[in-house]
């Protein structure tokens, strides 16, 4: 039960996030500018980040607008996201990342280095932080979703601290993945996701014009399910990649036009809603799709009399990265079957692989001490 009102809490978070806007080569066009779930922006420089870069090539912006100075060569990294670590692993940097935040040692224990230092997102312990002698942490507006800047002494005693406030689409996804990869110097790998990111989506947006009109089904996407303990159910409502990717699939979201971002609604305004097809992400309530079918004074739901109720990836649809394409086409899958049914996911194996090949640099690099200590320094 704790979990679950910490993530109540942070969801509420969520709902205030803020976002800041950049040019990229990599984009995708939403069909309106979106703001994404899961942090709080401090309130960061000029607010807007831009493709500005040093001789190196190295971004002089983080994605908050503040100016960084991003060492040339980046062999220690502390990720305090689990979006942002996932991201990392993907373009091949798992033994590069000495520590990281409680929640990416919990999903990604596995590609990481074995007992790798862990800190609180919220409040992290920013002597051992400095101690690590990391050439850059990266950070995400979670952290600071309190008002304040928890990483205020790391960056005081010159570590590089680069911030990604909460990506609200798509687009602004694929610019994170830019940045990162403009950042580690590993801009090839990301554009080569930027560019399987497109590509998945121009599929979906191909096969959603085919659906007609009549059978566009409308979705009611779900956060948390509604208890004693938390009566409200908190969802997508428009300015969310969330919706963005209901609509790309070729479905209407009954909180679209309810509120932006996140809103809670009672149980009456999301019954009155009568949606076709329910999708949650929770992972907290225990069989939680029969859970749902048997909640009292839903009976007349249309998805509930259909038993069209899905569950979808807690992980995948609510971490902003290129994962989010899972979470798509799995709403595509549960939504309309038929349609959908030929769609490969082209993210789906990139944890195993990025296991493999982080076990293939450990090894190597098990034969050079040196090289260890001065790669994933002691915390």
């Amino acid at each position: 039960m704790k979990k679950k009102v910490l993530a109540v809490i942070m969801t509420a978070a969520m709902a205030v996030s803020v976002l800041a806007g950049c040019t990229s080569k990599y984009t995708v066009t939403p069909k309106t500018p979106e703001k994404e779930p899961q942090i709080t922006e401090v309130e960061p420089g000029s607010g807007e980040s831009t493709d500005e870069s040093n001789a190196s090539g190295k971004p002089v912006t983080d994605r908050s607008g503040n100016a960084v100075t991003i060492p040339d060569e980046i062999n220690a990294i502390v990720s305090m996201a689990p979006s942002t670590t996932q991201i990392l692993i993907d373009l091949g940097l798992a033994n590069k990342i000495i520590a990281c935040d409680t929640y990416s040692a919990a999903s990604y224990g596995d590609v990481l280095t074995k007992d790798i230092p862990q800190f609180d997102m919220m409040t992290p312990d920013q002597e051992q932080i400095i101690a690590l002698g990391a050439d850059v942490v990266f950070t995400t507006g979670m952290s600071a979703s309190h008002g304040e800047d928890v990483f205020a002494s790391v960056k005081e005693a010159g570590v590089c601290v680069c911030d990604t406030p909460s990506s609200a689409s798509l687009e602004d996804i694929q610019k994170d993945i830019e940045f990162f990869g403009a950042a580690v110097g590993k801009s090839d790998e990301a554009a080569k996701i930027n560019e399987e990111m497109s590509a998945s989506i121009d599929e979906i947006k191909e096969i959603a014009a085919t659906i007609p009109e009549d059978e566009k089904k409308t979705v009611l996407f779900e956060l948390f399910t509604p208890s004693g303990d938390t009566p409200t159910i908190y969802t997508a409502g428009s300015n969310t990649y969330i919706n963005e990717m209901l609509e790309i699939v070729g479905a209407v979201n009954v909180a679209g036009k309810e509120a932006e971002q996140w809103p809670a609604l009672t149980e009456e305004a999301a019954v009155a809603m009568d949606p076709q097809v329910i999708l949650t992400a929770d992972m907290y309530t225990d069989d939680v799709i029969n859970v749902l079918l048997t909640m009292k004074g839903w009976e007349n739901v249309s998805a509930i009399k259909d038993k069209a109720v899905y569950q979808i990836d807690n992980d995948t649809v609510n971490r902003p990265n290129q994962h989010v394409i899972s979470a798509m086409i799995e709403m595509g899958k549960d939504i309309y079957p038929d349609y959908y049914k030929d769609v490969v996911d082209p993210f789906a194996g990139d944890k195993a692989d990025a296991a493999s090949d982080a076990s293939t640099v450990d090894a190597a690099s098990d034969a050079s001490s040196e090289e260890v200590a001065e790669e994933k320094p002691a915390a």
